[in-house]
């Protein structure tokens, strides 16, 4: 009997190993300090809708209104993160986001990089969606680039880091210390080069965020809460002199991915991608010509 009960742990744990991905070998996230809310970030709109909670912030959506704040400093490249934890149960037609972005600065014109956990339905997963729009792709006539991804935990279980590498030469995103996407300048007119400021929000977005809208928030349910603690935002900010180095989020100071980091998001790729845009059939590649090559 104990031999069996033996087996059945081994075979328990080795199909739970099967579904998290291997060490990336580095942890960015250790290496940044992290800041309280007040350090470095300010409410943008529905103030109040934004409580501090034991040293986390809630932000929450009800009927009347959600909530956003914004970073006091702008920046040119950096690493910006946060441990977020999600609202269980049902969500949908919610966005819960933390992203770049100079919408206010260059209004119909704008730069943005995101991170947006869209809401779902009782017994399905949340999605992640990460997007990149460039000088007013998405302003009028939207050129997304978004990379959606299903995790491999219940991010409504606890605090989880997200961040967002922004370098002179790529955009990477991590979960977990995890690297899920790289996003590669392949030329100046694919890449946000303008400072951007770091954003985060709590918003009703029922006309597409879950399954293309089908299914709305649904305001029995309210209100519903986005918590986020462990801010880091370390970078070149908008002031900084020109030969202000840009941070990396691998071991090499030169930045990129060790063959490490690299294994790792091959193993999110392969088990948690979701939706590709470069390998949608139905978009219109000309407009997104990093998908060429």
């Amino acid at each position: 009997m104990a031999f069996f009960l033996s087996l059945l742990i081994l075979m328990s744990s080795s199909a739970n190993a099967a579904y998290w991905p291997p060490s990336p070998g580095y942890y960015p996230s250790s290496r940044f300090r992290s800041m309280s809310f007040y350090q470095g970030f300010r409410n943008l709109w529905g103030p109040e809708h934004q409580r501090m909670d034991n040293n986390a912030l809630a932000i929450w959506l009800d009927r009347n209104s959600g909530s956003g704040f914004k970073s006091v400093r702008p920046f040119r490249s950096g690493y910006f993160g946060a441990s977020i934890k999600l609202q269980r149960g049902y969500t949908a037609g919610v966005i819960t986001a933390f992203y770049l972005s100079n919408n206010e600065a260059h209004p119909g014109y704008h730069d943005e990089v995101d991170i947006e956990f869209l809401g779902t339905t009782f017994g399905k997963p949340y999605t992640l969606q990460t997007n990149v729009y460039i000088r007013g792709s998405g302003d009028g006539r939207i050129i997304g680039r978004e990379m959606k991804f299903h995790l491999w935990f219940d991010p409504t279980q606890g605090f989880h880091h997200y961040a967002i590498l922004w370098s002179p030469k790529d955009i990477i995103f991590f979960v977990d210390d995890v690297p899920i996407r790289r996003y590669p300048r392949k030329s100046d007119a694919t890449f946000p080069l303008r400072p951007m400021w770091v954003y985060g929000s709590i918003w009703d977005a029922s006309s597409w965020a879950t399954e293309d809208g089908k299914y709305k928030a649904d305001y029995r349910y309210q209100p519903f809460v986005g918590s986020y603690t462990d801010f880091k935002a370390t970078g070149c900010t908008a002031y900084a002199p020109g030969w202000c180095r840009p941070v990396s989020a691998s071991p090499f100071p030169s930045g990129g991915l060790s063959s490490r980091q690299r294994m790792a998001m091959s193993w999110v790729h392969s088990h948690s991608l979701v939706y590709d845009y470069c390998r949608d059939q139905k978009r219109d590649h000309s407009l997104t010509p990093e998908c060429w090559g």
